[in-house]
């Protein structure tokens, strides 16, 4: 490709000489280490790293042209300063990859939480309908049916446009973090169907309030297709607020949930059995997940699989044959008779909901496993720790990612906040696969061990049992069969 087309929408602050716009462009990169030979390399300057330190290495590998933010730049290839490169970067792999999502239903969805669960309901719906769906998201990426790593929920806006470029399916389902939108992460992807699942205290500690982290949640919405749609869940204040932004400016927009408004349909959540009502449509969903939570992550799937044109009976009838996710809500069933929860929940009202589920699901006795991640939120874990002390019978308080804080740290942490925020119900055991041991140990029947936090990952250190993983753990000590296949 030319350069001249590749620079095209770029607002350019610097003359380019004019010889150089037909020279042929044979990739991009934000990374040095993955330049060639004829590449233009991108310097983005992130949280930790600033690509601009890196120019030198990325003409040393072969870089035709630069691109960065940085003024007084004397080097012997092509210089192209942008106002901002993160959203150059977007805008030229948008170009580069020929507009990937132009063939493509693509479906965006942020929350606080929810997501996963949402995006693998919606994969699951479109699937049973015939239609092949990728997925990006926080446990791994489907592309194509094959399944690869990922370690952002939200990659650069170069690997999702190569990740889209890659991909062959007919849907496109992302999860879109609060750190994606504002790093322009997704800059050059638009949507079909932009969805707001909650939001909840949680990563504070970079938006600073949640005023500002709801308007950092919001940007989705600036990513509809000119004929796009959005499906916000309106049973929270920010829900609410959401979708009177989007209507006084334009944008139609399917309520959901169980506060009516004269634009939303009556529902009713039936939890006894897991099913929605929607009254107008005189329609019953069975929620193929336990809790109310997974009710409304229910709902969501399914209005916008309807809304894109699937039949509800269809969709319905799907929701029967859900497997459940890795990591949410994932149920064991003990020799003993007790049940154990794996469950990703690592903020106060994502615990809240798995803790108040197992209550309603007849728990005889609820003990909760938790930590809290090294560098992370700070100002919730004592939020976290008031709701396990007030709904469990037992909490256990033990390491979680400890991200480079060291232990001593992290254990005087826990000591601290179960001091005062605490109850005579805790425990400290910091080693994490010895507290499931002893959970399971003193489990009876129909006893409930709940662990969160980790849910699909693997742990980051190593512990007493060999072991990567709460599923490793727990199965390691009991022999326990999974209920999620």
């Amino acid at each position: 490709m030319k350069l001249k087309h590749l620079i095209s929408e770029l607002s350019i602050k610097n003359k380019i000489e004019e010889s150089f716009l037909d020279q042929t462009v044979r990739g991009i990169a934000e990374n040095s280490l993955l330049v060639e030979q004829g590449f233009v390399f991108i310097a983005v300057k992130g949280v930790v790293q600033d690509g601009h330190r890196y120019i030198q290495q990325a003409v040393e590998n072969g870089a035709s042209f630069i691109i960065g933010e940085q003024e007084g730049i004397d080097l012997p290839v092509p210089y192209i300063r942008v106002q901002d490169s993160r959203r150059a970067l977007g805008n030229i792999a948008k170009i580069f990859y020929r507009n990937p999502i132009k063939d493509k239903l693509m479906i965006g969805i942020t929350g606080t939480n929810g997501k996963t669960t949402t995006s693998y309901l919606l994969k699951h719906i479109f699937e049973s309908a015939g239609k092949s769906c990728a997925v990006l998201g926080t446990i791994q990426n489907i592309i194509n049916g094959e399944a690869f790593n990922t370690t952002n929920t939200t990659p650069s806006s170069l690997v999702v446009h190569q990740l889209l470029a890659e991909s062959d399916d007919e849907v496109v389902i992302m999860e879109v973090s609060s750190h994606g939108l504002v790093q322009h992460r997704i800059e050059g992807i638009d949507f079909d169907f932009c969805l707001f699942t909650n939001l909840h205290h949680e990563h504070l500690d970079y938006h600073g309030s949640l005023g500002s982290y709801f308007h950092a949640k919001a940007l989705l919405f600036n990513h509809l297709k000119p004929d796009g749609q959005a499906i916000v869940s309106t049973d929270t204040l920010w829900g609410t607020k959401l979708t009177d932004i989007l209507k006084s400016r334009g944008i139609p927009t399917l309520e959901v949930g169980e506060k009516k408004s004269s634009h939303s349909q009556q529902t009713i959540f039936h939890t006894g059995n897991s099913t929605i009502e929607l009254v107008e449509e005189a329609i019953l969903i069975p929620s193929p997940m336990a809790g109310i939570h997974n009710m409304y992550n229910t709902l969501m799937a399914y209005t916008t699989a309807k809304a894109s044109g699937l039949a509800a009976n269809g969709i319905v009838a799907s929701l029967a044959s859900f497997k459940g996710v890795a990591g949410r809500f994932e149920v064991y069933t003990l020799p003993n008779g007790a049940t154990v929860i794996i469950d990703y929940a690592h903020t106060p009202d994502a615990i809240l909901q798995v803790l108040s589920t197992a209550k309603q699901l007849g728990a005889k006795k609820i003990v909760h496993i938790f930590g809290f991640r090294g560098n992370r939120d700070l100002s919730k874990r004592k939020e976290m720790l008031l709701v396990s002390s007030d709904l469990s019978d037992q909490y256990i308080l033990t390491l979680d990612d400890l991200n480079s804080v060291p232990l001593e740290d992290m254990l005087g942490e826990l000591k601290n906040l179960n001091d005062i925020f605490g109850n005579e119900k805790g425990l400290i055991v910091s080693d994490r696969t010895l507290a499931i041991k002893l959970a399971l140990e003193y489990s009876e029947p129909d006893d409930y061990v709940i662990i969160t936090g980790k849910g699909h990952e693997t742990y980051q250190q190593h512990y007493r049992i060999p072991t990567r993983s709460d599923q490793e753990t727990v199965n390691y000590f009991s022999k326990a069969q999974t209920l999620i296949n």
